[in-house]
């Protein structure tokens, strides 16, 4: 085996859930400048943002999502999307329409003036 292979700073360090203030005692070789003083002793202190007292998975909380407001707003805009393109089929059906129309008098009056 390798000699000094293993961290030589393991010791008691306390890890403090900042969103719930739990704190727990155990062995780390984490390097911290913060000390906390637990049952009279003092040990150094590293803070965590979540933890097994906090985290949802663990704790069986759920927190709601707003995940309805999403579905409604993407369906409101679809139908939107789908409103518009009815629209523009609808203007493009009206100016075929009247271009033909237009085309049509066009050939009637060349008609009209090749019969005089």
């Amino acid at each position: 085996m390798k000699k000094d292979l293993h961290p030589t700073t393991y010791r008691p360090v306390v890890f403090q859930d900042l969103n719930n203030g739990t704190t727990y005692l155990t062995r780390s070789t984490v390097a911290t400048d913060d000390k906390i003083a637990l049952d009279g002793t003092e040990y150094p202190l590293v803070k965590v943002h979540i933890s097994s007292s906090s985290h949802p998975f663990f704790t069986g909380e759920e927190r709601i999502i707003d995940i309805e407001g999403r579905v409604d707003k993407f369906k409101a805009r679809a139908a939107a999307g789908a409103a518009a393109k009815e629209q523009r089929a609808a203007a493009a059906q009206k100016t075929a329409k009247r271009a033909a129309l237009k085309a049509e008098k066009a050939a009637d009056k060349i008609v009209d003036k090749t019969e005089k």
